[in-house]
């Protein structure tokens, strides 16, 4: 019975998540769009985050070059270092570590804001008003993170390139030129593409699930402190189980 329960619980969450999530993206659709709070929110969301992402990946791209090239050093791969960081970090480790670490700290935000906001009856006030809630709380946010994250993705991905490019010259004894000709000479559009896709979708999960966790939250501040800890954990498993599928996805239509 209980095993019945959390089947039925957990089947009544993905509804929610994706009614609140095809609310927000026909909210996204329909004018007039609110521009001033979108850009407070990609201030908040992205420009506030750029630091935590920017040391994530650059010393991502550092540690990856080590790793390969001292791990494998009888097959010559510190030649191909460039090639190896590259891929490694556009494909997949770009995205979902700036998920993981900006989506924990974004999502946290996210429902601490709004589940403060439903603890306090303010939720409610806005229907009372006669506003939507989903409008005016919910479609800022996405819409924010949908262009922020990205952002923050294609960033990450040249800092951890450059980071390689450090480990490179200083560690390995290549040359600035040779290692940026072997990442230029191997790294593909489908490979940008494929990493940047992956983030719009995380973007989109980390808010919706951010968002319903904070409209639900109930029991005042112990309430908002569960909801926040729920949100990074489901983001999170959501971002890793999400990344398998997408990466078949990608390469079947590379």
């Amino acid at each position: 019975m209980s095993g019945a329960g959390a089947a039925g619980r957990f089947v009544d969450e993905a509804g929610e998540l994706a009614v609140l999530g095809g609310r927000a993206l026909a909210g996204l659709a329909r004018r007039p769009h609110e521009l001033r709070s979108w850009l407070r929110q990609m201030d908040a969301i992205g420009v506030q985050s750029l630091g935590v992402a920017a040391i994530t990946t650059v010393f991502t791209g550092m540690v990856l070059a080590l790793q390969t090239a001292f791990s494998l050093p009888a097959l010559g791969v510190k030649y191909y270092i460039g090639t190896v960081v590259a891929k490694s970090l556009v494909r997949e480790l770009s995205p979902v570590l700036v998920a993981l670490i900006v989506g924990g700290r974004v999502g946290a935000g996210i429902t601490a804001e709004i589940g403060s906001m439903a603890v306090s009856e303010q939720v409610d006030a806005l229907r009372a008003l006669g506003a939507d809630p989903v409008r005016k709380l919910v479609v800022p946010k996405l819409a924010a993170t949908l262009v922020m994250l990205p952002v923050l993705t294609a960033l990450g991905d040249l800092l951890g390139i450059l980071g390689g490019l450090v480990v490179a010259v200083l560690q390995l004894g290549l040359t600035p030129a040779f290692y940026l000709n072997d990442v230029l000479s191997e790294l593909t559009l489908q490979d940008v593409a494929s990493g940047l896709g992956k983030s719009v979708f995380f973007a989109f999960f980390i808010t919706v699930v951010a968002c319903r966790q904070g409209l639900a939250a109930t029991g005042g501040a112990d309430g908002v402190g569960r909801a926040t800890t729920r949100t990074v954990v489901v983001a999170s498993i959501l971002v890793l189980v999400s990344d398998f599928f997408l990466t078949k996805l990608f390469y079947l239509l590379g």
